[in-house]
């Protein structure tokens, strides 16, 4: 395949709220994202292309682009699905290659040291820095051959670690190592005790105490169900990455891997569980302790009958103490899965070699027989892993989206640490939340903000907290978002109150970024209860609620349909409705089948006559209460309607059809002052003109006179 050096094409679009980068119109599936914090660039691999952009700026950036042999064909073309750094200086990188997966390096450049003196000629212009640097070689092994088969990878002291099916039909799942001096290892091939046709979803290395032999890489995964027990299906599986193998059973096959069941459900009063059964993507958030490493889970349910979608956090404590538990085993006469009562051969399965527990352990090949036979046939956990408090964080039922992505930033605010969320939704929209602690059963989550980035139902996410940026990426393209939008909530102390994002404040003239070190005393933010009575007293707080809107006028068309528009400041605000008629005092909108409030206002059908009026939006939240929208209906009757738009007669035809106060009525007090207006310049501008054509006749009118003065002003 050969390959050419490009520079990126402007972007196709570039919202104000972010930035937005796509290759073309077509779908082109940007789902990998790997991000390079020691160079500044995230690298993006799509269809026959791999990507390098500037993580301040991503409409910047630098392509590859590979020959396609495939037009015509679906899946063919050189989907990348593993780009992982190789070394301080190269790029691995391989795709689908149409059928045939294939990899290469690429040469991504080095940042100069710091301090450092260069005694090296300066880099040319015509120079390149991002190429390719070898010859293609095989991705069997390493990348699956179908691109709509997900592909996971890990790269560790320059051997890569792969999730992947290893076969054209897409048949032998396998976890694999290769790209190594030392011997290809993989899981048992064809063991459904080990992997059951499962859809991989990440890998990471998580370490296991302060002996870095003890790291040990985690592959996130979901899986079919072999039998009616729901044993395994949302599955985190462990192995060693200094294993290679057993000396006589499992040669070249995994000895250390182990797996658990991932649980996400919600139990209800009669002690029965609902269950999000299926896992789509996983988020780690690094704390200060090095067991605190939380795991964030989005989860769906796949019956049908109940749909939703949920959000559940693993503390990685809980996760060690299921693989350090009871092993699984069939066991009576109905072969039904319970916990293994014999003796666990030592040294424990999935331990690791030369750690803290086997010093004298050099090798995996050391292990006796009897532990590699365990390992064989008990892979799985007997214990499941569940969530901190045994609940979801988050919970979304009866809802027109499913969450299928989510990142996570732990943030600093005025009143404490908190965790905001960012989830993508099968919408394409991304939606900011944060979970606020409560007394009740479930923590109370509030939606602080949300934005439609694509129109496609899966994102992927790569958070970039250094830079305060989000970056999604679709089938359509690449966005940037930043993590925080104060002017979003406007220029008053009680909005930016009320929005509880702990990015921002209320700094005495706007909102803006919060910094925790910053100290000053017009500061406001208050997160955990978000009340504008006390946090901004004498910041635009005075006056009367009703008036804080301008009034708008907006008709309606007799028995037709409208829609009186009211957006909220916040997703938490609760919306009322009054009406006040001429010469009657403000009711509220009563609901029925003809009036309907909605979220983003209220819909009228067949609009009456009796409809007329001023209509209130009033919103209130933590007992603070404004009017967003004030809007005067006026309804014009069907016959009026016809006759302003029929095309047949003049265009001031309808004029003279109607009564000029009729007229008049169906116009607001200002509108009506500049009908009257206008009305009364063109009278004047018709009197001047008048007198300068009579100040022309003037003349011939004296000498006419001055004949016969019984004569008439001849016809001219």
């Amino acid at each position: 395949m050969e390959r050419v050096e490009l520079h990126c094409p402007p972007p196709l679009h570039s919202p104000k709220s972010f930035e937005h980068y796509s290759l073309s119109d077509k779908a082109m599936d940007y789902r990998i994202l790997q991000m390079d914090e020691d160079q500044d660039r995230m690298y993006v691999g799509c269809k026959d292309h791999v990507l390098s952009m500037d993580i301040n700026n991503i409409t910047h950036c630098t392509l590859k682009v590979s020959e396609n042999n495939g037009d015509g064909c679906h899946g063919c073309g050189n989907f990348i699905r593993v780009v992982q750094p190789y070394n301080r200086t190269h790029l691995f990188m391989c795709g689908s290659g149409a059928y045939s997966p294939v990899c290469v390096y690429i040469n991504r450049g080095r940042r100069p040291e710091v301090g450092a003196l260069s005694l090296a000629p300066a880099r040319t212009v015509t120079e390149q820095v991002f190429h390719i640097d070898s010859r293609t070689e095989s991705g069997k092994g390493r990348c699956s051959f179908n691109p709509q088969v997900n592909t996971v990878s890990v790269m560790l002291n320059q051997e890569l670690f792969s999730g992947m099916y290893i076969d054209f039909m897409g048949t032998d799942a396998a976890i694999f190592r290769s790209l190594t001096k030392r011997n290809a290892v993989r899981t048992d091939q064809h063991n459904s005790k080990w992997l059951s046709e499962p859809i991989f979803i990440d890998a990471q290395l998580i370490p296991d105490g302060t002996d870095p032999n003890d790291a040990k890489l985690y592959f996130f995964f979901r899986e079919r169900l072999t039998d009616n027990i729901a044993l395994c299906k949302d599955v985190v599986a462990f192995c060693v990455q200094s294993d290679i193998g057993g000396q006589r059973s499992l040669v070249n096959k995994w000895t250390t891997f182990l797996k658990a069941r991932m649980v996400c459900s919600v139990l209800e009063e009669d002690g029965t569980e609902t269950h999000f059964d299926e896992l789509g993507d996983v988020f780690l958030l690094e704390t200060d302790q090095p067991k605190g490493l939380l795991v964030f889970g989005v989860f769906t349910s796949t019956s049908s009958v109940f749909k939703g979608s949920a959000v559940c956090v693993y503390n990685m404590a809980d996760i060690l103490t299921v693989f350090n538990g009871p092993f699984a085993h069939r066991d009576g006469p109905n072969f039904q899965w319970v916990a293994y009562q014999g003796r666990i051969p030592y040294p424990r399965p999935g331990t690791c070699p030369g750690g803290a527990f086997t010093p004298d352990i050099q090798t995996t090949k050391e292990f006796p027989d009897d532990v590699v036979t365990f390992v064989r046939n008990h892979p799985v956990m007997f214990n499941p892993i569940y969530p901190v408090g045994r609940r979801p964080l988050v919970v979304r039922t009866n809802a027109d989206y499913k969450y299928t992505t989510v990142a996570v930033d732990q943030v600093m605010a005025a009143d404490g640490n908190y965790q905001v969320l960012f989830l993508g939704t099968d919408k394409g929209t991304v939606q900011k939340v944060i979970v606020l602690p409560t007394n009740r059963s479930l923590d109370e989550d509030l939606i602080l903000e949300e934005l439609e980035v694509f129109k496609v139902r899966q994102l992927t996410f790569e958070l970039f907290t250094l830079q305060q940026q989000l970056y999604v990426s679709s089938e359509f393209g690449v966005s940037q978002v930043s993590l925080h939008r104060c002017q979003a909530y406007g220029s008053a102390c009680a909005d930016c109150c009320l929005a509880r994002d702990p990015y921002c404040a209320w700094d005495g003239l706007s909102c803006s970024r919060f910094y925790p070190t910053g100290k000053r005393r017009s500061r406001r933010q208050d997160i955990m209860h978000g009340n504008p009575l006390t946090q901004c007293r004498g910041f635009n707080l005075k006056g009367n609620f009703l008036k804080n809107a301008v009034e708008m006028t907006q008709y309606g068309v007799k028995n037709n349909t409208t829609f009186l528009e009211c957006l909220p400041k916040s997703p938490q605000a609760s919306i009322r409705w009054l009406i006040q008629r001429d010469n009657d005092r403000r009711k509220e909108v009563s609901s029925s089948d003809r009036v309907l409030s909605t979220e983003h206002g209220l819909l009228i059908r067949t609009v009456q006559l009796s409809d007329q009026g001023l209509y209130y939006c009033l919103t209130t939240e933590n007992g603070f209460k404004r009017t967003v929208a004030k809007i005067r209906l006026r309804v014009l009757s069907e016959a009026m309607v016809s006759v302003l738009t029929d095309k047949r007669q003049s265009p001031w035809a309808w004029a003279s059809s109607l009564h000029p106060k009729a007229l008049l009525a169906a116009f607001s007090p200002a509108e009506s002052l500049a009908v009257q207006q206008y009305c009364k310049e063109r009278k004047e501008l018709q009197s001047l003109q008048l007198r300068g054509d009579l100040a022309k006749l003037k003349p011939l009118l004296d000498r006419r006179k001055s004949r016969n003065r019984r004569n008439h002003l001849p016809e001219v």
